[in-house]
């Protein structure tokens, strides 16, 4: 079996994307962390008559998992919000419009 040498790109993208995967799961836990103690605080704070069920007390958890869902995209589905290699295009746009100025400068 070949053994995979740390300096293999294909090592070091995989290395990103666990990465990438755990803080999300990191993400994750702190989301419903937060949010059930924000939820048993504002039960507790309850008067009589009113319920948890309420919007207002829902708002930030469905803020929050809106971000959650789009940065779970982001993590499991890779080029599905900026497309498959736009770094790499964005890198060699920003490359051609430096050498452009310096080509400029330099007449």
């Amino acid at each position: 079996m070949n053994s995979i040498s740390k300096e293999d790109i294909r090592y070091k993208e995989a290395e990103r994307r666990v990465k990438k995967i755990k803080n999300f799961y990191v993400f994750v836990f702190v989301y419903f962390a937060v949010n059930i103690f924000i939820l048993v605080m504002n039960y507790k704070e309850l008067k009589p008559g009113e319920t948890i069920w309420q919007l207002k007390y829902f708002s930030l958890p469905l803020f929050w998992g809106i971000g959650l869902v789009a940065y779970a995209i982001n993590v499991f589905v890779p080029g599905a919000i900026l497309g498959r290699n736009w770094e790499e295009k964005k890198i060699k746009k920003l490359m051609e419009e430096e050498k452009a100025q310096q080509n400029k400068y330099n007449k």
